[in-house]
């Protein structure tokens, strides 16, 4: 358990004496390893639940009135400003000691704190932390101290402070904290507790969430009981929203004629964002920028899993029965794709299986009745138990067994420190890290307070996980389960965000060992000078049978002319926010650091961030500072000795210097058109000017078909039904087929239903994968994986021998073992436009290697038929000349037109010059266009 320390006060005046006792210890920079704090006894043993906390009050005093208490916070891009004020009288006859007590969570930094005390206004601005260590060496020396002790609560720490008032003053409190917001299982909670202990005439809480993508939900709610449950009023627009809960006097009280008020408990803001795209969220401000990512839609990665369980005496009763309980549920979570054992210890190691096994329904069965019959004795062996499961891992991906892109962790559940074996924590450390493979994961869980929390952290730290502290209390087991399920569903491995050089510094950990469903990654830095006016980034991770490189850009001037019309957002989030990332990440480095010169370094680059962003961190203090008739006041306040927290939740940094390489998104030649020539100059065989040398299908549907033997382009419409399904290629030697399925308009347009294409499948047999186009997202489906991507961002994906990229509301290429491409494109029209409906074209280069048996509406043409033209003459429109076309063995009436390319102008096109063929190509293609209706997106085409 970290030690309780310091977050203290100490008030030098003969009028203003605190008289609150620290609990706490001043930690050296030359502090020994983490075997003599054990051994010294400064990990005090703490055997409080969560459920036995002493009574909380946020105003402590006798005979005292509280005129207000209000709490406000205001969200910003997932980062919280939070203020709690109160006015407080003493109403009594005689001087007396006022508290104040505010519990914020763990992962906030204190960065203000002013009192107003009978006119003597202080005002706090953090200091290096040695003022505070001579200051409080002097307070101690008179016997005037204050502080603030930790609590034993599952997220949540106690500011403390007490101030002497005499009769019928008033004093006023205010404190200002801030935070991170982080997504777990989808969501992001915003957490305060109100325990003003009194009824009070202003009571109220507001919550201000700003997020310029979209908030998706937001919801309000609180454990004060059935009068207040239903009082809190969300008013919610597309990117705010405005949480208030004001309850008026009679509201607060307990009952009818109560006195007591009601209000003791959690209020709890929870809210997710809109996502448009997997590429993630770039937002600048401020000079610095903030890169979140959080992707959906994705199949997750198989799992490797040895579950490492302490059967040691201590687990006896209570704790093993909820471990049991919540090891049958994550058992039967295990799906069939994924591996696992058990390990379970005490003075002995055992093991379930000696090897990874399947998890099918029979062994997920044996491993129940297994966990089942364990009866806890005797003493605890972390080291060989450990080692026994890395063990495991190392066998099984030796041998082949595991899948390459799978994930592998192991999961500690232990209640107590080392009794047999090797207890020297430092040793069992740097055991775990010389066995841990890299692309192996450590996640401890330690349960109740009799455990060493912080060698649990620091370890997993080390190897690329996370620990986490379970309570000992009734919901233990749902405690094991929910993390559990943070950890279970792994979409990515080796993530990498980067950004184009000498545009960015001072970059937060850009490199990820693993991203799980339902959290996000974060990244901000510093924008260098320059005239940039967008901001890029480029994300490379592989997912299940998948590689992904994602780009996104921001507008570097746009997110600051929105903050500046918002009046409740919180324009410097952008700077506060990378400030808070880079010190908590410094102070999990200084955590494993093993030296103390490199603990001396990074102190100082956290002191020096803490000084400039104003944070009290465990190595800064606040200097609170007033003056009373030329006399200088002054209390000191500092935050917990050791805030050993990781910065980003289920993540861990890949060791080594980041790769970086910018991804560069190149089109194939034949996607860009050449210049289309004049009408004039097409006639005779000059009328066949080959644009860009393409073929394909626009508009409603309009199929160009570029003839290069004959150097000429033909043209034929399509006029099918809404919602059939035409062939375009079918190559059963190449196991490719393209298909597209038909919209209609919203109206008819001259008696007629106009179609055009609103699904394009692309789908290889071979490679059993199939990417449908819509125009609404772009799906990817495998056997056993799905992946979904919008439009909204640039993205570049390989699965095996296809390519896919694509382009922010652009269009999307698919090339297949090099030899074929596709290129999607898409047309957006307005929302409210009576007729139009978003569609899709279609173009496909010239030189795709097809087999000899490809077939379909154009893939017919790869094998080019003769065609001749001849008798060319004024047709009924002068503009359009006519003539007679032989093509396989059908003369046919033709008409010189012009079609629309729309590859480089999607709003005006390019003009193709064509012959067009009447009746939907009758005499031109094989058979009737009914023929190539097919019943499903990846039909091929039987012989016609």
């Amino acid at each position: 358990m970290k030690t309780p320390a310091l977050l203290c006060f100490l008030l030098f005046s003969q009028s203003w004496a605190f008289e609150f006792i620290i609990d706490g210890e001043w930690e050296s920079e030359t502090s020994g390893p983490l075997d003599q704090y054990h051994q010294s006894g400064r990990y005090r043993r703490n055997v409080l639940t969560n459920g036995e906390e002493e009574d909380f009050e946020a105003i402590q005093g006798n005979d005292i009135t509280i005129k207000s208490y209000k709490v406000e916070s205001r969200i910003t891009l997932r980062f919280a400003h939070t203020i709690v004020k109160s006015s407080v009288v003493n109403s009594g006859p005689n001087a007396q000691s006022i508290g104040f007590n505010v519990q914020i969570p763990k992962r906030a930094f204190i960065n203000n704190f002013t009192m107003n005390v009978n006119g003597i206004q202080f005002v706090g601005s953090v200091k290096e932390k040695t003022v505070a260590r001579n200051l409080y060496a002097l307070a101690r020396a008179r016997g005037k101290a204050a502080g603030i002790v930790r609590t034993n609560s599952q997220a949540m720490e106690m500011f403390k402070t007490e101030v002497h008032v005499p009769p019928g003053n008033k004093v006023e409190f205010e404190l200002h904290y801030q935070e991170m917001m982080q997504r777990k299982l989808g969501v992001y909670q915003h957490t305060l507790h109100l325990q003003p202990g009194r009824l009070v005439p202003q009571l109220q809480v507001d919550v201000y969430i700003f997020e310029p993508k979209g908030i998706k939900f937001v919801t309000a709610s609180n454990t004060l009981g059935q009068r207040l449950a239903d009082l809190a009023k969300i008013t919610h627009t597309k990117e705010k929203a405005h949480i208030v809960f004001k309850p008026t006097l009679q509201q607060q009280r307990k009952c009818e004629n109560c006195t007591e008020s009601a209000v003791n408990g959690v209020f709890t803001v929870k809210y997710d964002v809109e996502r448009e795209s997997n590429a993630g969220e770039l937002q600048v401000s401020d000079g610095h920028f903030v890169q979140f990512f959080a992707p959906s839609d994705l199949s997750p990665l198989s799992k490797n899993i040895v579950f490492v369980i302490d059967v040691s005496g201590s687990m006896w009763g209570l704790k093993m029965k909820q471990t049991v309980e919540a090891m049958k549920s994550i058992l039967d979570d295990l799906s069939m794709d994924d591996y696992f054992s058990i390990v379970d210890f005490n003075h002995n190691v055992r093991c379930w299986s000696e090897d990874l096994v399947q998890a099918s329904s029979i062994q997920v069965d044996e491993a129940k009745k297994y966990v089942q019959s364990i009866r806890p004795n005797g003493g605890t062996n972390i080291n060989e138990a450990l080692l026994r499961a890395v063990q495991m891992l190392v066998r099984a991906t030796n041998q082949g067994l595991v899948d390459p892109r799978s994930v592998s962790m192991i999961i500690l559940v232990s209640d107590g420190d080392p009794t047999v074996g090797e207890i020297k924590l430092s040793t069992i450390q740097k055991n775990m890290k010389r066995v841990m493979r890299e692309q192996f994961s450590l996640f401890s869980l330690g349960i109740g307070f009799d455990v060493d929390f912080d060698f649990l952290e620091r370890m997993s730290m080390d190897n690329r996980g996370i620990a986490q502290r379970i309570y000992a209390n009734h919901d233990a087991a749902e405690q094991l389960k929910t993390f559990y399920s943070q950890v279970s569903s792994p979409l990515l491995r080796s993530i990498t965000i980067h950004f184009p050089d000498k545009a960015v510094n001072s970059v937060t950990q850009n490199r990820f060992d693993k991203f799980f469903s339902g959290s996000e990654l974060i990244v901000a830095g510093k924008l260098q000078p320059s005239d940039l006016t967008t901001l890029q980034s480029f994300t490379t991770a592989s997912a299940a049978n998948m590689d992904l490189n994602i780009q996104t850009e921001a507008d570097i001037q746009e997110l600051d002319s929105v903050l500046g019309t918002h009046q409740h957002s919180f324009s410097g989030f952008a700077r506060q926010m990378w400030a808070y990332i880079t010190v908590n990440q410094l102070l999990a480095e200084r955590s494993l650091a093993t030296t103390s010169s490199k603990k001396r370094s990074i102190t100082q680059r956290i002191v020096a961030l803490a000084l400039e962003h104003q944070f009290v961190t465990p190595f800064t203090a606040m200097l609170v500072e007033g003056h009373d008739q030329g006399r200088a006041e002054r209390l000191i306040a500092d935050s917990p000795r050791d805030s050993k927290h990781g910065c980003c939740s289920a993540t861990a940094p890949l060791s080594g210097p980041p790769q970086v390489q910018q991804v560069v998104f190149s089109n194939p030649p034949w996607l860009l058109p050449t210049v289309a020539p004049n009408p004039n100059e097409a006639t005779g065989n000059q009328d066949s000017f080959i644009p860009g040398h393409i073929t394909g299908v626009d508009s409603d549907p309009h199929f160009i078909i570029h003839l290069p033997k004959s150097n000429m382009d033909i043209c034929f419409n399509i006029d099918s039904k809404p919602g059939h399904i035409l062939n375009l290629i079918s190559d059963p030697g190449t196991g490719v087929t393209v298909n597209g399925q038909l919209v209609g308009s919203k109206k008819m347009k001259n008696n007629k239903i106009q179609t055009y294409f609103s699904t394009i499948s692309i789908y290889s047999k071979t490679d059993s994968v199939q990417v449908i186009v819509g125009t609404d997202r772009i799906d990817l489906m495998e056997v056993k994986n799905n992946h979904s991507f919008s439009w909204g961002a640039t993205v570049e994906l390989a699965l095996n021998r296809m390519r896919v990229t694509i382009v922010k509301e652009q269009h999307v290429t698919v090339t297949i073992d090099g030899k074929i491409s596709v290129m999607v494109l898409l047309h957006r029209v307005w929302k409210k436009h009576p007729v139009q409906v978003d569609f899709l074209g279609i173009y496909m280069s010239n030189d795709n290697e097809y087999s000899t048996q490809v077939h379909g509406l154009i893939g017919q043409f790869a094998q080019e038929p003769k065609v001749k033209v001849y008798g060319v003459h004024e047709g009924a429109d002068p503009k359009k000349k006519e003539a007679t076309m032989e093509v396989k063995g059908n003369k046919l009436s033709v008409t010189r037109g012009w079609q629309k390319d729309y590859r480089r102008d999607k709003k005006r096109g390019s003009d193709v010059y064509c012959w067009f063929i009447h009746n939907s190509g009758k005499g031109f293609i094989d058979g009737s266009y009914t023929s190539y209706i097919l019943p499903q997106l990846d039909s091929f085409l039987t012989p016609i």
